[in-house]
């Protein structure tokens, strides 16, 4: 007989786990069988301890009888093939006769929200260690079997992906990425500071090499990726409608390929969710699921114990033990940011419910130190009784440790221990996990309720930096400033060459304007923020502290639109306004001639559909050209 799928899958199990389950399953299809129209038989019930523990650890069980039928209405006939097919194979195992199914690895394709393979277990019954004085259950109606399913197939899937980061040889290909030697030397120089800081520190060598890998990781590895840009105008896209995994795509686990659009070009460029970490080394760009995902195994690369982290509101993470603290810290690659567990919750606003770590060794349920509304979140654990999810996770463990030293067994619990003090612990929030999130575009961030209240409005009407004459600029009678979009720094070159960094520093008023930097196609340049209409941006000088007047000024400025985007520049002397192009070529101004101050100014507009923000663009340039300069005023003065 043909055995269907899930009873294939069922097969692969041990012979015990496979008799009890079939004996169990047997049991539901035969009082179907007989009494097809008793309504009591066509229901299980979640809760019961000999379902929760004889069926839903064990892989393909539950998805027998999904095939069964139970999921939803199917005729008696497909229960009874299925029923047959259980009861063949379970009299031939019974006769002692060879098992017609062996165990066979099964290639994964992990979703990009979470890393995906097959079953797994893990630690100890505590594992899923949650405060013992708030256990209640999570609803009055019991979930249904799909919630069921769904939830174990997630922590099936993500015990088993992690254990690629255990991979030798992909160990060494994320070293060979990694800058080891300079990470480990900035991490002693930091670890020498602060012994001499404070002599009492606890902090041991990979607490400060944790700090230079998330650092490193952050600015200069990975990249953060909303839609990427044309890949025939670089100019924007929008996400359209998913497209159809290459062979190539699900090799790699990208189940799902986004298409980024170009409406002016009419072309799709493809995006697939990468899951599998080998090829987030090569491609280096995502969102928080493969930044986690390849932050986690760069961890485990260098030695630090580490584990995935997976939010059920839709965020992922990585948590690292420190050996001379005595705890898992928190780590967020994409935000750069290192224990402050509470962002989430109090900075991000996040409703959080379920939040598990997975590793090598271990399942635990950590939500607790992710929170300090211990009741809310109780309230909102509805989608699995606790007592099944404690007690899968328990079976999870027991199943993963079972080839573990008593000595390493011990040392987990020992840890088990020390984490449920802490989450049970009251717990504030410290300074650093007030802030709203960073990674992602605003609209992101908006979507998902994720953004600080200045987000809204990166704007400073208020008058910020005015260029005046220094001593040697009023000797010289010159004023020469250049402003460099790639390096993000002005230099004064009428001043001895000074710099100043950032582009806002000498801005005179700012409206709705940031710096967008484009890892994926190495771009720079200044646009409007996400959600606004217009940016403004100027830039003031003012000669009348010096005794000195306008004898010429020339300007060079670039700026580049898309679509129907716009930019006007234009120069501001006392009643009068001139408008000039943002060209790139130099423009001179002889009717300044006279005048003691002058302002610059950008407005930025216009723009179609959710990127049009994005359509109007100052000082536009490659990252690799160091040396352009974007934005250049030359001002010859003479005595007033």
């Amino acid at each position: 007989m043909a055995l269907s799928p899930a009873v294939t899958t069922l097969c692969e199990n041990s012979n015990e786990d496979f008799l009890d389950a079939a004996k169990l399953l047997l049991t539901y299809a035969d009082n179907i069988l007989r009494s097809p129209n008793e309504e009591k038989y066509r229901s299980i019930r979640i809760g019961n301890p000999t379902f929760s523990t004889k069926l839903l650890p064990i892989n393909g069980a539950v998805e027998c009888l999904f095939e069964m039928g139970f999921e939803e209405s199917a005729a008696v006939e497909q229960l009874k093939r299925i029923r047959d097919c259980l009861a063949s194979e379970r009299d031939q195992r019974l006769r002692g006769g060879e098992q017609p199914v062996q165990p066979t690895a099964q290639a994964v394709a992990p979703s990009a929200s979470a890393p995906t393979p097959s079953p797994a277990s893990d630690s100890s019954a505590a594992a899923s260690s949650q405060p013992v004085a708030s256990v209640t259950p999570a609803a009055s109606e019991p979930p249904s079997l799909d919630k069921y399913l769904s939830f174990f197939l997630t922590l099936q899937s993500n015990f088993q992906h992690v254990m690629i980061y255990e991979n030798p040889e992909l160990q060494q290909k994320a070293r060979s990425h990694i800058p080891h030697q300079q990470l480990s030397s900035a991490a002693e120089q930091k670890l020498t500071e602060a012994k001499e800081a404070d002599p009492e520190c606890k902090l041991g060598m990979e607490d400060f090499l944790l700090l230079e890998l998330l650092k490193w990781f952050k600015q200069d590895f990975f990249s953060w990726v909303d839609c990427l840009a044309c890949s025939q105008c670089r100019g924007p896209t929008v996400n359209s409608r998913s497209l159809s995994p290459t062979a190539d795509d699900l090799r790699w686990g990208a189940q799902r390929v986004e298409n980024h659009f170009c409406q002016s070009c009419q072309l799709s460029t493809r995006f697939p969710r990468y899951n599998n970490p080998e090829k987030l080394l090569e491609t280096r760009r995502g969102r928080c699921g493969e930044w986690a995902n390849c932050f986690t195994l760069c961890c485990r690369a260098l030695g630090l114990e580490a584990r995935y982290i997976w939010d059920s509101t839709d965020h992922m993470w990585t948590e690292v033990y420190s050996v001379s603290q005595c705890r898992w810290l928190h780590c967020d690659s994409c935000e750069n940011g290192c224990d402050k567990p509470l962002l989430y919750e109090v900075g991000w606003g996040k409703k959080l419910a379920y939040v598990l770590a997975f590793s090598k060794d271990q399942v635990v349920d950590v939500t607790w130190r992710y929170s300090c509304k211990h009741p809310e979140v109780l309230s909102r654990r509805s989608r699995v009784q606790e007592a099944w999810l404690l007690h899968t996770i328990a079976s999870f463990n027991a199943s993963r440790q079972q080839s573990l030293s008593p000595e390493r067994k011990k040392e987990l619990t020992e840890r088990l221990l020390v984490e449920l003090v802490e989450f049970i612990s009251p717990k504030k929030p410290k300074p650093g996990e007030l802030g709203g999130r960073n990674s992602g575009s605003l609209a992101w961030r908006v979507a998902r309720g994720e953004t600080r209240k200045a987000d809204a409005g990166t704007s400073t009407r208020t008058p910020g930096y005015v260029f005046t004459p220094t001593e040697k600029e009023k000797n010289d009678r010159l004023l020469h400033v250049r402003y460099s979009a790639t390096k993000d720094q002005y230099c004064r070159v009428s001043n001895n060459c000074e710099v100043i960094r950032s582009w806002a520093q000498c801005a005179w008023k700012k409206e709705s304007v940031f710096r967008k930097v484009e890892d994926d196609w190495q771009m720079v340049y200044i646009t409007r923020t996400e959600g606004s209409s217009v940016g403004k941006i100027s830039w003031k000088f003012d000669f009348t502290p010096a005794g000195l007047k306008i004898k010429s000024v020339s300007i060079t400025a670039s700026s580049q639109t898309f679509h129907s985007g716009q930019v006007c520049w234009h120069l501001e002397a006392g009643q009068s306004t001139t408008e000039f192009p943002g060209d790139g070529k130099t423009q001179s101004f002889q009717s300044l001639s006279g005048s003691s101050e002058f302002i610059v100014a950008a407005i930025l507009g216009g723009g179609e559909g959710e990127s049009s923000w994005q359509h109007s663009q100052l000082f536009r340039c490659s990252l690799k050209e160091t040396e352009e300069c974007s934005f250049e005023i030359l001002v010859h003065l003479e005595d007033a």
